[in-house]
């Protein structure tokens, strides 16, 4: 019996899988986080949502053309309130007291950011949801908790949608792979029937990229959560996110759909150094541990292709220690 439907596994063709020597930028919801963490932890190459966390994908559009463009920020596009200076495309923690300060981070952000695309072999965007708030017809990644009467909301279509990501995908380099996720994170505020348009919105424009676009491909983040596992138990206490155990799952299929073979394997060598150096041992300086941290440094001097240098460091120290 089968008590489960499980996503028909759909890996990447050679030429859009990330392997050690990509690098990535990632741009979107919380969830985009979570992927580039694992990835980060494993040494892979990853820049992840320098101006902050972002939800809807014209936020995310407009995050990139200043980074394609390198515009800075300008004095007159901070706003003040109570004290404190933010500006409407970035998150809460660029905002500051000094203006001048506020506007250095934001810069440096931008700067990040367009470093991070010019070197780009990969974009990984997450869309989280297609409802969005103008303030004076332009719309805004983040509110700032500024009055509700400031802003007008409303919803995405996806034409206008894919529209925007037609446009943009014809100014940013040609040889950039674009891989686009829908985050499986419930927007309750929305109501549960305006998350489910949301969604739908999102994944139709999704789809119509990919059909529209050979660089861009879909990795169902959403369809697993929803459709694959399909319970409340993979999700957290809130009933919007999902649960640990969810995200390694949701982690799991994306390394078997997206990362190169060797690049799989490479990671489990990767992963097994690093588990290895967060480990505090109770014998600092017994034989057992001592052994472990030479067969470490072996294992590293494999990789001479992937920064292991903090590791090692940890890993000679304890060495050195007893010499």
């Amino acid at each position: 019996m089968k008590f489960r439907t499980e996503i028909e596994k759909n890996p990447f063709p050679p030429e859009a899988r990330i392997g050690y020597g990509s690098r990535i930028l990632a741009l979107g919801s919380c969830f985009a986080e979570e992927m580039t963490d694992r990835l980060r932890r494993l040494k892979f190459d990853c820049t992840t949502n320098p101006t902050g966390v972002l939800f809807n994908p014209a936020s995310i559009a407009a995050a990139l053309r200043t980074f394609r463009t390198g515009e800075s920020v300008r004095r007159e596009e901070l706003h003040e309130s109570d004290g404190v200076w933010f500006h409407f495309g970035f998150h809460g923690s660029f905002s500051q007291t000094d203006p001048e300060e506020a506007l250095r981070r934001m810069n440096e952000a931008r700067l990040r950011g367009a470093g991070a695309l010019r070197r780009a072999t990969h974009l990984l965007v997450t869309f989280g949801t297609a409802w969005v708030y103008e303030r004076e017809g332009e719309i805004v990644a983040n509110c700032h908790r500024q009055p509700a009467t400031g802003f007008v909301r409303r919803r995405l279509g996806v034409a206008e949608l894919t529209a925007s990501y037609d446009a943009l995908l014809r100014e940013l380099p040609a040889d950039v792979q674009v891989i686009v996720t829908v985050s499986p994170v419930r927007h309750a505020g929305d109501g549960l029937a305006g998350n489910c348009v949301s969604k739908a919105v999102l994944r139709l424009a999704a789809e119509e990229l990919a059909e529209r676009h050979d660089r861009v491909r879909y990795f169902p983040a959403y369809e697993i959560l929803t459709d694959d596992l399909r319970d409340y138990r993979f999700y957290a206490d809130d009933l919007v996110h999902p649960a640990p155990q969810a995200v390694e799952y949701v982690w799991e299929r994306f390394a078997e759909t997206v990362l190169e073979s060797r690049a799989r394997t490479t990671a489990e060598t990767v992963e097994r150094i690093v588990a290895a150096a967060g480990h505090r041992p109770r014998i600092p300086h017994g034989a057992a541990w001592l052994d472990l941290c030479r067969r470490q440094i072996a294992a590293i001097d494999t990789l001479p292709e992937i920064d292991l240098s903090e590791e090692r460091s940890l890993f000679e120290h304890y060495l050195q220690e007893i010499s």
